[in-house]
């Protein structure tokens, strides 16, 4: 684990650049990373990537904010790892609103085992789309999830009830979903060998059959390679990330609170899987926001549980655009000490 040296050795320039660096790790919509970092030598600045938004499944880009959201998660937890307090002002230009967020340090702060942690977290969280076990998840590890996720924004724990109409929203978002041709073509571009180099679902991650949940994943329209067992996901446990209101300011602090939850998640040795076509359909996204009690407008689903022993080990790791098409240096005095490293 690296960390060895502290803020005090590291000058807040090359702090920016591996917190940039590490943020390209966050889970993205399709894994279509939509997001460029600007290093400066007096911060770093989140901006959109608008070309590689979903524009037939994510027209609002509410899932590529809260994809940017993750990343910028990320990017305080690296920081944090590296003995700095930082100060975030999210969508700081009224007139530019690709520019979600820019990240300052703001002086030393202590390190904690659970800021390394979470920064180990962040190396070797994946996304794991096979059922998981039947062993039923500890309430305390349930909490923690909880915790982390509302230290950001807002986690709703689903009862079994709403487990079952979580299930059926999803069939249906899933059946619109693929009677749609721009859709279909959008996911048959991001999981085929058409795609961005660098960025979507290689077939190695992709079920190679659809699994037998209570939750059905998504269907890419293709079977993967991964191998899947007879598992069910009677243990797993489901939950809804939603805010007060459906904005990108609301969106963002959603990603943080996704990051946030998953870190968490991995450094107990849970699983987690987004769900999002089930709020790609304006019908389905109403369903989920009557779960709410309509006082919440869902983001997303995700599914919790322990990963099944009998899978035979973890899926291979998404693939990760090269940093000079995200992190941008150009701001930096030349010659300057950033190195690009990739993601770790």
């Amino acid at each position: 684990m690296r960390h060895q040296t502290t803020a005090v050795d590291r000058p807040p320039a090359v702090a920016y650049m591996d917190a940039a660096t590490v943020a390209c790790n966050a889970p993205s919509i399709l894994n279509t990373q939509p997001w460029r970092w600007r290093v400066r030598p007096d911060g770093l600045d989140l901006v959109a990537d608008r070309s590689r938004q979903l524009v037939a499944g994510d027209p609002q880009g509410r899932q590529m904010v809260l994809s940017c959201g993750a990343a910028l998660h990320h990017a305080r937890i690296e920081l944090a790892a590296d003995g700095w307090a930082t100060q975030v002002t999210r969508l700081p230009a009224a007139n530019d609103p690709d520019l979600l967020a820019t990240l300052m340090v703001n002086g030393r702060a202590p390190v904690t085992m659970e800021a390394l942690r979470l920064a180990y977290a962040t190396r070797i969280r994946h996304t794991d789309r096979r059922p998981v076990s039947e062993r039923p998840i500890p309430d305390v590890a349930l909490q923690a999830i909880a915790a982390a996720a509302r230290a950001e924004g807002n986690l709703h724990v689903l009862t079994s009830e709403n487990v079952a109409d979580l299930g059926s929203a999803a069939c249906r978002a899933a059946a619109v979903e693929a009677g749609d041709a721009q859709i279909a073509a959008e996911l048959t571009y991001w999981t085929g060998r058409a795609r961005l180099s660098g960025t979507g679902l290689p077939a190695g991650v992709l079920p190679d059959h659809p699994t037998q949940t209570t939750v059905p994943s998504r269907d890419f329209g293709r079977p993967g390679t991964l191998p899947v067992g007879a598992g069910h996901d009677w243990a797993a446990v489901y939950a809804l990330l939603f805010g007060d209101g459906d904005d990108p300011r609301d969106w963002l602090r959603a990603g943080e609170a996704l990051s946030a939850a998953w870190l968490t998640a991995t450094t107990i040795g849970m699983s987690v899987v987004p769900l999002s076509g089930v709020v790609e359909v304006a019908g389905t996204w109403h369903t989920l926001r009557r779960l709410l009690a309509n006082l919440g407008h869902p983001y997303l689903a995700l599914r919790l549980g322990i990963a099944d022993p009998e899978q035979h080990g973890r899926p291979p790791r998404t693939p990760r655009l090269p940093l000079a098409q995200v992190v941008d240096t150009s701001a930096m005095p030349a010659p300057h000490p950033l190195t690009a490293r990739g993601p770790k």
